[in-house]
């Protein structure tokens, strides 16, 4: 620095040395050329605009001084002076080195590095500077301790890369420690609990084992210590504390242990109930009694200062739902402090009718504006909602075009206001190839075209095609795992706009399963209409055909045959207990036609499409196959099918963020789902692979695919009746840049299925379980009821990647094992097929 400044007195002494160069007769001479020698910081125009000499001006010593002056106080020059001969002017320069690289060694991953360049002030380009640098490595050590790191040391190098024009900047960083905070005092304290005062606090004491994921490690953040006196505070008053006093912290740190006690000084005061409520409104635009009944806030309670605040929030959307958007909310307080009472009083100030004046969108490159201003609910001339823009921006957000959503308002007078639409468009394509290998389904290729918002215009469009060699045969029959399949879907959410929607849907597959080979194929079609921005119903219709085959066993034909058709195997009568063996219907079923209407309904009010924080989502349908056509009223054949059952299904889950809660990014998650297949009597064909398995990323993590499932009496695979299985998550944010979030789980289910014996009840599982029957499935008073349950947990990292939605699941499935009356243990479950890995795409998490 103080080199620095020795040049800088120099180069003004230059200024004035200048002088004796040029001719004692100056101001009798006239400029007839202007130069600039080694100039390269600015062009020469800008330089003249600088001095203010033209040429053939007189020559003024006065106004060179003033100009030399003009030109160094830019700051690109050392030196700056000039000389005067026969006529001509010339400005010397002497720029300053040019920075042509910075370097942080020794702390921060290239993002954080790239957020510090931003930040210090200085930059590749900019001329070398000494006061910037200092400011550079100010900002640098400020960074380190927001970071929790004190006693860092930087030190700066330069390396000259040019002779003397340009230099490369190098921060040298030796980190410093962090100090933990061992204990923390709150000196007057007396009615709260300590860990409740300073739970809102970023600075707390350590837990033991503190460094343990989800303890507070005890790890110092100086940049929020000043703020959390003010968070103290906030707990005392959410307890009733209203004249609560938390003094500035005083932190007493020892730097050679690196440890730390924090000390508050705290008047607490008296605790205070809440003795009424008043809410005081210039206009009745909303009953009374609906205020007073949305509030939080009750007669005889502790006050609480947090249920204020959500008050004046709810009692602002209760009168911003009339139309008044620029309601204001003022809580007050009425304290008996001798009794230790608060009267709580909100006034209200209406303002004017507001109206939309206009819906301003922006942001999007592929979509229409259409596409967006129909779930906008709102439209211009229209009575202002505050409920409405928040669901205008959560039904944006569901779509899953967008990967960031903002609606805000700009008022344009006291009665009018401007929606300003701002979306960033996301990720809708996705163009899929896979190859793998697994010991179940062998090679593996698929590949898919998928787009949810096809040429912007909100439709969505997929194909798909799986293909697997199959390489289970350790499994089931030989082959099990290959597979093919695909299938083509149409669909548009809004028919012209409308809240009526549509779809079409082609489908084939070839699969070969563990007990059998299923063919078929089909088409769907459906209509359906939104009955508000959360809630539709859809009703279509579905005919399939599905042949199953190449059975693993003979067994297997008596799902098709009729109780009159011999099951034969290489042309002899089959026997498996010494008895010839037939199929169990009225009639055969070679190929099974289904014909189904199904009726659905869907509710979604959460805030996101693929990572979800609050809200629900429901969704249900009844299927009913076989309905008799026209003129066969007496036939359940109707359209083709041969098929009659009705089916019941549906799903739930709620997300809940519990940031707010417990200061972390955290989720949880509770999922569900159940369903039931209903026949009306025995001889009512259903097909084996309609009925409810278990096991797979949809079900229970932890077993194969459609693994789980009961047995008969010769040990088939017959799935069940009914299914129920729930699961709960914890959902943790692991980079929140890059989307990506770790998660525990826990799934458990059941599948129920009707036996000829009621023998060991429902639940009671042992070695001798009755067997399923088939037949009776669905049948109400038909059999006895029995389930089959299972359970897993583990972990599954969620991430949104660049080729799409991914899970990668870690499952640990759980056994039921049993012991029989001699007291040997017994495990029915052995043949269980549990996977210790599994992934997903494209679904929401």
């Amino acid at each position: 620095m103080q080199g620095f400044r020795i040049k800088k007195y120099f180069s003004f002494l230059l200024v004035w040395l200048g002088q004796f160069f040029l001719p004692l007769d100056a101001t009798e001479e006239r400029i007839t050329r202007i130069e600039y020698k080694d100039l390269s910081y600015m062009s020469d125009m800008l330089a003249s605009e600088i001095v203010k000499i033209r040429e053939n001006d007189i020559l003024d010593l006065k106004a060179v001084d003033k100009a030399v002056l003009a030109l160094y106080s830019q700051g690109y020059f050392e030196d700056v002076y000039a000389t005067f001969n026969k006529g001509k002017l010339v400005f010397h320069f002497k720029e300053k080195p040019r920075i042509a690289g910075i370097e942080i060694k020794g702390y921060g991953t290239e993002k954080e590095k790239e957020t510090l360049y931003t930040q210090m002030g200085i930059k590749k380009g900019d001329t070398y500077d000494d006061t910037k640098l200092d400011n550079a490595k100010y900002i640098l050590k400020t960074a380190l301790e927001q970071q929790g790191y004190y006693g860092s040391v930087v030190e700066v190098r330069t390396e000259n890369l040019a002779g003397e024009g340009a230099y490369r900047i190098i921060f040298d960083v030796n980190r410093g420690n962090n100090i933990y905070i061992t204990r923390s005092v709150y000196e007057g304290r007396k009615q709260l609990k300590p860990r409740l005062v300073e739970s809102l606090s970023a600075n707390k004491q350590r837990d033991f084992m503190g460094w343990m994921w989800g303890l507070n490690s005890g790890k110092l953040h100086l940049n929020e210590l000043e703020y959390d006196s003010m968070r103290i505070q906030d707990v005392y008053l959410r307890n009733g504390f209203l004249d609560v006093n938390v003094s500035a912290p005083f932190l007493n740190t020892n730097f050679g242990t690196h440890k730390a006690k924090l000390y508050y000084k705290v008047k607490e005061g008296i605790q205070y109930r809440i003795s009424g409520i008043e809410i005081k409104i210039n206009k009745q635009v909303v009953p009374m009694a609906k205020l007073l009944k949305s509030i939080k806030v009750h007669k005889g309670d502790v006050f609480n200062i947090e249920h204020m605040r959500a008050d004046a929030q709810i009692l602002k959307r209760e009168v911003a739902d009339q139309g008044y958007a620029f309601a204001v909310v003022k809580p007050d307080l009425d304290k008996d402090e001798k009794h230790g009472k608060v009267k709580v009083i909100y006034r209200i100030q209406t303002g004017d009718m507001v109206y939309i004046n206009d819906i301003i969108i922006s942001g999007n490159q592929r979509t229409s504006d259409r596409v967006i201003r129909r779930e906008v609910w709102l439209s211009p001339k229209e009575r202002y909602s505050l409920t409405k823009v928040a669901s205008s921006e959560n039904s944006l957000r569901r779509l899953g075009f967008f990967s960031k959503v903002k609606i805000e308002e700009r008022r344009v007078n006291s009665q009018l206001m401007d929606l300003l639409v701002n979306v960033e468009e996301g990720r809708t394509g996705q163009l899929q190839f896979g190859l793998g290998y697994g010991s179940y389904g062998g090679l593996m290729l698929n590949g898919s075209v998928s787009e949810k918002n096809l040429f912007g215009t909100g439709q969505s469009m997929s194909l798909y095609a799986n293909i697997a060699t199959g390489g289970g045969h350790n499994y089931g029959i030989r082959g099990s795992g290959r597979m093919f399949s695909g299938n083509l879907t149409l669909r548009n959410p809004r028919i012209f706009d409308s809240r009526y929607s549509s779809s079409i849907s082609l489908f084939a597959e070839y699969i070969i399963s563990y007990n059998y080979i299923q063919q078929g194929g089909g088409f769907s079609v459906s209509a359906g209409r939104m009955l508000t921005n959360t809630f539709s119903m859809n009703l279509g219709y579905t005919f399939s055909l599905n042949k199953l085959m190449g059975f693993s066993s003979p067994l297997y034909k008596m799902f098709y045959y009729s109780d009159k058709q011999l099951i034969t195997y290489d042309g002899q009568p089959f026997e498996p207990y010494g008895k010839p063996l037939y199929g169990m219907w009225s009639r055969n079923y070679d190929t099974p036609k289904t014909s189904s209407f199904t009726l659905s309904t869907r509710f979604d009010n959460t805030d996101d499409y693929y990572f979800p924080r609050n809200g629900f989502t429901f969704s249900n349908y009844t299927s009913m196959s076989g309905l008799p056509g026209p003129g066969q009223l007496n036939s359940w054949n109707g359209l083709g099918g041969n098929v009659r059952n009705t089916k019941i299904y549906g799903k739930f889950a709620a997300y809940k963020d519990l940031k707010k809660y417990l200061l972390i990014d955290l989720i949880a998650r509770f999922k569900t789902q159940g369903g039931y297949i209903f026949r009306y009597n025995t001889e009512d064909y259903l097909p084996l692979n309609s009925v409810f398995y278990m096991g797979g990323v949809t079900t229970i993590r932890g077993f194969r695919n459609s693994s789980i499932t009961p047995k008969n009496k010769y040990g088939m695979w017959i799935g069940g009746d009914g299914l129920y299985t729930g699961s709960v998550e914890l959902s943790y944010g692991l980079l929140k840049a890059a989307k990506m979030r770790l998660a525990w789980f826990f799934d458990w289910g059941f599948l129920t299925y009707k036996t000829t014996s009621k023998a060991g009840g429902f639940w009671q599982q042992t070695a001798y379980t009755p067997n399923a029957d088939f037949k009776d499935y669905g049948v109400v008073g038909a059999g006895f009821e029995h389930g089959t349950w299972r359970a897993s947990t583990g972990i599954q990292i969620e991430w949104v990647s660049p080729m799409g939605p991914l899970v990668l699941i870690f499952p640990i499935a759980f056994f039921n094992d049993w012991s029989d009356k001699k007291g040997l243990w017994f495990n029915p479950n052995l043949h269980d097929y549990t996977q210790r890995f599994a992934f997903s795409m494209g679904t929401r998490f």
